[in-house]
């Protein structure tokens, strides 16, 4: 199976977030912010995101469940249980439980007047699918963050990047930088974003993506997101997507 960066990371397994704010930043994007959830304010994802790739070799989940809770001031928990379809181009197609992806969001500088927010956000990828059907990595993989965000106005802007530790025969560690750029207008906020990440595999290069999404505020308690993109580079095509509903819920109950 076919992984690609970051937030898609959730594909055998990938940086979602936001309070009772709403969804402002992460999901629907690849790229993530240094921004956790709000103390003893839960967040919670039915999604599917996934892809295929210029071999025509397509996955995705269908769907996966996130949950991200703010156990502390600045410091958020974050867990994605995903069921995975997978499509070899040459090969049978498989269909169940993929990587488990575990996280702690760290912000440990608030934004100013002139000052960006920053926080890391490192994630462990649990092999608990079977990888033999294409349906995990196989092996535990840790990605090593820094994002870095700052607003003005109705824009927000963050980005940053890390590193990818990807054990396994053929596989590579990789560097993976991107920068997202998106603006509120009432109830939805439309941006886009580039990334690109280094080799993960020997003999193969690095790839550059674009992708452009929204998310909707129905209310404080029910948001929608999207965000759909392809590679940069002229040739076969690659495509991702992304699409899910999230629930926020502070610590009286939800907030309407």
């Amino acid at each position: 199976m076919f992984t690609l960066p970051r937030r898609w990371r959730s594909l055998a397994l990938v940086p979602l977030l936001f309070g009772a704010r709403g969804a402002v930043a992460g999901p629907p994007y690849v790229t993530d912010d240094p921004e956790p959830v709000e103390y003893r304010h839960f967040e919670f994802y039915l999604a599917t995101q996934g892809g295929y790739d210029r071999e025509r070799n397509l996955s995705f989940t269908a769907p996966h469940v996130e949950v991200n809770y703010g156990a502390v001031e600045d410091l958020q928990l974050h867990l994605i249980a995903p069921i995975t379809y997978a499509r070899p181009a040459r090969g049978t197609a498989a269909y169940g439980y993929g990587d488990t992806e575990l996280g702690t969001k760290f912000r440990f500088l608030h934004e100013g007047d002139t000052r960006p927010q920053i926080g890391v956000f490192p994630l462990v990828e649990i092999p608990t699918g079977d990888s033999a059907r294409g349906l995990g990595a196989g092996e535990f993989q840790v990605f090593l963050p820094l994002w870095v965000q700052k607003s003005a106005g109705p824009f927000t802007s963050y980005g940053g990047g890390g590193y990818w530790v990807n054990p396994g025969p053929g596989n590579r560690n990789w560097w993976f930088v991107g920068w997202h750029l998106e603006a509120r207008l009432g109830a939805v906020s439309p941006g886009f974003e580039v990334f690109y990440g280094t080799s993960r595999r020997e003999g193969e290069p690095g790839e550059g993506r674009l992708n452009a999404g929204t998310t909707i505020d129905l209310s404080d308690l029910h948001h929608l997101l999207f965000s759909a993109g392809r590679t940069l580079e002229v040739g076969a095509p690659a495509f991702q997507w992304y699409a899910a509903y999230q629930l926020t819920i502070g610590p009286s109950g939800p907030e309407r």
